[in-house]
């Protein structure tokens, strides 16, 4: 089909270029020969009048004015993907639909099963695909290609729809063994003691806690760097070292291993996780009931508990 004398197909064509980076693959991805591929390339560089990629290797690294389309070119496909093609009504009890969810172990652990649990129920043929955390979210939601992230509101952009989760405290951990946790923790012995740190991302990210520390100029010994809180509690056993967690996470592991919970030695910040959605999928049947699901499950946590055991002994 043609509009204005482009052949709308390239602009599929153009769209898996710019996410894949790579003909063979891009043309796989769509159902093209090579041939065809290479075929779709020349009439794109024709139509804009421009080189659109060029070469590195085997990688198609894009121009300016490629980089300028893309964009807009996978908001329209998005568009017209869900505005006329996915236009059924949609029933959970039915689809096969797979969700793409962005968020951490932390979030994986205490909130997301929860869902799993209920959608096995109510929806039993809906999948998901869980994801690390990316170093540009935002980015991957613009593009589409994840239906949600579930990460502290603050890490979030301004440029797509959003909803508050539930609040979450920091707390320090350690094992039940460490006799240097058997008092409260002062600010002294918090600088004293090696730390076991969670960092996320290909940029290993810092987490709120280093946030805060630096924002008031404050360091901490950090010993041991691990890409999730999830991994902090067994590195921390049988030894003199302690991590900071989200609470909800570290009640979680107390109950499985030999883990202490202390307060911080000065007031960290709480923080609230939301979930986020593409801009387009606002109104989106299915994100629309995902959405409900995930907000009547965050109101069902119940606070964190932040009494801690500071001097319950061995």
């Amino acid at each position: 089909m043609r509009f204005k004398g482009l052949d709308l197909n390239l602009l599929v064509a153009l769209d898996a270029l710019m996410t894949e980076r790579n003909l063979t693959v891009a043309a796989r991805k769509i159902n093209l020969s090579q041939p065809a591929m290479s075929a779709a390339i020349s009439r794109l560089r024709s139509y804009f009048r421009d080189e659109l990629f060029t070469m590195r290797g085997r990688e198609l690294v894009p121009t300016p004015g490629a980089e300028a389309l893309a964009g807009p070119v996978r908001e329209a496909l998005l568009h017209i993907q869900l505005s006329i093609i996915s236009r059924d009504a949609f029933d959970p009890t039915l689809s096969s639909r797979r969700f793409r969810v962005i968020l951490s172990d932390f979030m994986t652990i205490v909130f997301f099963r929860r869902i799993v649990d209920r959608i096995a129920q109510e929806a039993p043929a809906v999948r998901f695909e869980l994801l690390p955390f990316s170093d540009e979210p935002g980015e991957l939601l613009r593009r589409g290609e994840v239906d949600f992230l579930i990460l502290p509101e603050l890490f979030m952009s301004s440029a797509h729809p959003k909803a508050t989760l539930f609040d979450e405290t920091l707390v320090c951990v350690g094992c039940r063994t460490n006799k240097q946790l058997l008092r409260p923790l002062t600010f002294e012995k918090y600088n004293s003691m090696g730390h076991v740190t969670a960092k996320f991302g290909r940029a290993l990210r810092p987490n709120l806690e280093e946030w805060f520390l630096l924002e008031h100029g404050l360091k901490r010994r950090i010993e041991i760097v691990v890409q999730g809180f999830s991994l902090i509690p067994p590195i921390l056993l049988d030894t003199g070292r302690i991590g900071t967690m989200p609470l909800r996470l570290a009640r979680h592991f107390e109950k499985r291993m030999p883990l202490r919970i202390v307060e911080p030695p000065l007031p960290l910040p709480t923080f609230t996780e939301a979930v986020q959605w593409p801009a387009f999928h606002n109104t989106d049947p299915a994100s629309i009931w995902m959405r409900r699901i995930l907000l009547e499950e965050a109101s069902n946590m119940g606070p964190a508990h932040p009494e801690l055991p500071t001097r319950r002994r061995c």
